[in-house]
C-alpha cells in the first residue's frame, strides 16, 4: 500500500513538473523565429509540391485506365 502512494506522489510530482515546463514560454531572437519560419515553409512548400506530384501521377493513371476502357469498348462493339 505504501509502496503504491509512494509511486502515485511520485507520478504526479513528475506530471505538474512537466506541465509546468511547456508552460514556460521560450525566449527566441526575432532573427531565430525568422529563420524557424523560413525552415517551415520551405517544408511546406517540398510538402505540398511532393503532393502536387503525387496528384499529378494519379490523374495520369486515371486517364491511362479511361483510354485503356474506351479502347475495349470499341473492340468490343465492333
Amino acid at each position: 500500500m505504501k509502496r503504491i502512494a509512494a509511486s502515485l506522489l511520485l507520478l504526479a510530482s513528475i506530471l505538474t513538473c512537466s506541465s509546468f515546463a511547456a508552460a514556460v514560454p521560450e525566449r527566441r531572437s526575432i532573427g531565430e523565429n525568422q529563420i524557424e519560419a523560413k525552415r517551415a515553409a520551405k517544408r511546406y512548400k517540398k510538402y505540398s509540391n511532393k503532393q502536387a506530384k503525387r496528384q499529378r501521377k494519379l490523374m495520369k493513371k486515371y486517364q491511362r485506365a479511361q483510354k485503356k476502357a474506351a479502347k475495349r469498348q470499341q473492340r468490343r462493339r465492333r
